[in-house]
């Protein structure tokens, strides 16, 4: 299984799942889900873990979490691994409660953190497990619409602040909220995250792959690296190789040609129109042929590792 990406900062903001090994069910009964949150409880007080949204639903749940000292795999780990051997003991079972490794994204809270929260809050309906929001026990929506709290160590303050009202105004007002996208066809807005690892507005992902995917030391193996890492355009490409000194013009198109093929992220006829039309076959040629000559020519294979690692 290929690991996934997780990029952690201090501050940083998830959307997090994790699901039943086989999708069989982590939660069978009220205790089971009561015990679950001793551990969201455990994870607030040991690791700083801001919880502002949970839906703990048969064979998964959901959280909203906010990681102020930037430590997101040390709390999911706390937390499934807390509850495993709690399972396990209570059943007399042995082995993986949950499928694989739990899945992350990171947030643009600003922009996406109330949008996700109804969406979670609203798993219940979606399922057929009740008939209104919050007569479903087992999400965090009754701390934000009732007269009282129920878990002190629950963040209801961020999300409620996007009404800029008073408290039980606020809390009415997204109750508003949430019914409302029970009635609409509401658009999932999981569906916007890019390379299943980053939600947020483009000067968000922007800033996340300059800081944290462009980096030498991020292992550049995972499928979520090369979705998500910053590409030289084509043209960008062609710039940089049109300042090359040491090669004659001919010699600059067939590196340029070479490179868009291998790092631009275009189809090969993309890249075949911005060099004048060619075909699909001879970007595919001119790259072989490149290729065997740097197996010949050290400054040519010198010259176009340099290319590379200011393109990468």
């Amino acid at each position: 299984m290929t690991r996934p990406l997780r990029i952690q900062y201090p501050g940083a903001f998830y959307h997090v799942t994790s699901r039943g090994n086989e999708k069989r069910d982590i939660f069978l009964d009220g205790i089971d889900r009561t015990k679950f949150l001793f551990y969201l409880k455990r994870a607030n007080e040991r690791y700083k873990a801001v919880i502002h949204v949970y839906c703990l639903m048969n064979n998964h749940y959901h959280l909203l979490i906010e990681t102020p000292e930037g430590n997101l795999s040390s709390i999911i780990h706390h937390i499934n691994t807390s509850y495993t051997t709690y399972f396990n003991k209570k059943r007399k079972r042995i082995g993986h409660l949950f499928q694989g490794r739990f899945k992350s994204i990171l947030v643009d809270k600003d922009s996406y953190a109330l949008e996700l929260s109804r969406y979670i809050h609203l798993n219940p309906i979606r399922a057929g497990f009740v008939g209104k929001p919050e007569d479903f026990e087992w999400t965090s929506l009754r701390d934000y619409i009732g007269e009282t709290r129920r878990l002190p160590w629950l963040y209801t303050d961020f999300i409620l602040d996007f009404f800029n009202k008073g408290n039980s105004e606020s809390k009415q007002k997204y109750k508003e909220f949430v019914y409302e996208g029970n009635k609409i066809e509401m658009e999932n807005p999981l569906g916007q995250v890019e390379a299943s690892t980053v939600l947020g507005k483009k000067e968000f992902v922007d800033l996340i792959k300059r800081k944290y995917i462009n980096k030498k030391e991020i292992n550049r193996d995972l499928p979520q690296i090369n979705k998500l890492k910053i590409r030289y355009s084509i043209d960008q490409i062609i710039d940089l190789t049109e300042k090359l000194s040491e090669v004659n013009s001919k010699e600059k198109r067939r590196i340029a040609l070479f490179l868009c093929h291998q790092y631009s992220g275009k189809s090969l006829k993309n890249i075949g129109n911005s060099f004048g039309k060619i075909s699909p076959a001879a970007v595919t040629q001119n790259s072989a042929r490149l290729r065997k000559r740097m197996n010949e020519d050290i400054s040519l294979r010198n010259l176009i590792e340099r290319l590379t690692r200011i393109i990468m």
